[in-house]
């Protein structure tokens, strides 16, 4: 298996950008996707796309990102390390970069699989990757009967020894609204008596396409953020640990956004 890196932290090295890299960065790295994903497709209708296939294609992302100028700082890998069981991650969703990205941090130390928007699994070549991963598929129109399949399917995907990575906003956006922040993450926590793990990023390098939501600008001056908090254990109706993953996940942004003012400033 393949490793990002070994310590409990990463950041994108200083690299030459090719020049027209540097002038398109969204077309250069939509070519690079485009390839990742149609080698994915090929391998995943020969039954073949593996976990460590997986965890090579979100490696090959954060290179992607990164060969165009993009930079990634990633906080407490340790976290995921220390798991001794199957955990819920439960993170603000800002773009569809972190579904690329999650695996090839979580995927070597811990099975894992995604809640996931029924539509994507209509996504042309995309779609046979998401569907070999087993994810969790939601439509998004009946919350209650999405409880219902989250809790059920979590249960069956935590017994089978595999975490799960939900996404508690009903649409990926660059703000963080806390109040369309569900609690959906800490129910099926407490109901499998398993590890959540708050994770607070900030993924808007990867823009959102006005016309087709997946395909937006390239920033790579925009740094992503990812930070993931020590494992929680739910105690009684959980709402303490709900407050605790917005608030870290608040905070999060709030220092992510001051860094980078700090960052202007300086230079």
């Amino acid at each position: 298996m393949n490793y990002l890196t070994t310590k409990n932290s990463y950041c994108s090295p200083n690299r030459p950008v090719h020049w027209f890299a540097r002038i398109n960065p969204t077309l250069v790295f939509y070519l690079k996707i485009s390839t990742l994903v149609l080698k994915a497709s090929r391998l995943c209708k020969k039954g073949a796309y593996t976990n460590n296939h997986w965890v090579q294609s979100s490696l090959n992302t954060i290179k992607a990102l990164e060969a165009v100028g993009g930079r990634f700082e990633i906080q407490n890998l340790d976290a995921i390390r220390k798991l001794k069981s199957p955990g819920i991650f439960v993170s603000n969703h800002m773009s569809i970069l972190e579904t690329f990205v999650l695996p090839c941090l979580i995927q070597p130390h811990r099975d894992v699989t995604f809640v996931i928007k029924e539509s994507l699994l209509s996504f042309p070549f995309f779609k046979h990757v998401m569907r070999s991963r087993k994810p969790i598929t939601v439509g998004r129109d009946n919350p209650r009967e999405d409880l219902k399949t989250v809790l059920l399917e979590g249960q069956n995907r935590i017994n089978a020894n595999i975490s799960v990575v939900i996404f508690p906003q009903t649409t990926r956006s660059s703000n963080f609204d806390p109040s369309k922040f569900n609690s959906l993450a800490v129910k099926l926590a407490r109901r499998c008596n398993v590890p959540v793990i708050p994770v607070a990023l900030k993924t808007d390098a990867w823009g959102i396409g006005s016309r087709f939501k997946d395909f937006g600008k390239i920033c790579p001056d925009k740094t992503v953020f990812i930070n993931f908090s020590e494992p929680l254990i739910v105690q009684g109706s959980g709402k303490e640990e709900h407050k605790f993953i917005v608030d870290f996940i608040t905070k999060g942004l709030n220092s992510y956004v001051e860094q980078i003012e700090d960052d202007a400033w300086k230079d």
